[in-house]
């Protein structure tokens, strides 16, 4: 775990309203996946900056426990072009706790590390945190994935 300063980005994608109450969230967010990787969202996105998928944690209604929204998407250069179906939105950055998970994602890799980070004493500000999916990716069986959690 490191602190880092993320700068402010833009990012183009598709999202869910959802909550983590009743498992909820694991239903909403596996098929914004699907939809994600079934209707190749990545390729219509304009203007990206490249191909690492952003999965995206914000608009929270208070904390974890309750509603958030969630948004799969790439970062992009501008946001005066978003396809018909898809949500542009710009983040401030700030202060960010660092933390990696690798292993198979097919086997729970990206809930097991959110009931970890649930449980650290991390200050957390509950704006916007994220994932990165980039290239370390790529291989579901031997996947590696950056988290990035808002701190004060």
């Amino acid at each position: 775990m490191k602190k880092v300063s993320v700068e402010p980005f833009k990012v183009i994608g598709i999202s869910v309203r959802t909550t983590n109450e009743n498992n909820q969230a694991g239903k909403d967010i596996a098929d914004l996946w699907d939809k994600f990787i079934n209707e190749k969202i990545l390729e219509t996105i304009p203007n990206k900056l490249n191909n690492n998928v952003y999965s995206i944690y914000t608009d929270y209604e208070s904390d974890h426990t309750k509603p958030y929204t969630t948004i799969l998407g790439c970062e992009v250069a501008i946001l005066d072009a978003i396809p018909e179906g898809m949500v542009g939105k710009s983040f401030i950055g700030g202060n960010y706790v660092k933390l990696s998970a690798k292993g198979d994602l097919t086997q729970g890799l990206i809930i097991n590390k959110w009931l970890e980070i649930w449980e650290m004493d991390l200050d957390r500000l509950f704006t916007t945190d994220f994932e990165v999916f980039s290239e370390k990716a790529q291989n579901p069986k031997d996947a590696e994935i950056d988290f990035l959690i808002a701190v004060k």
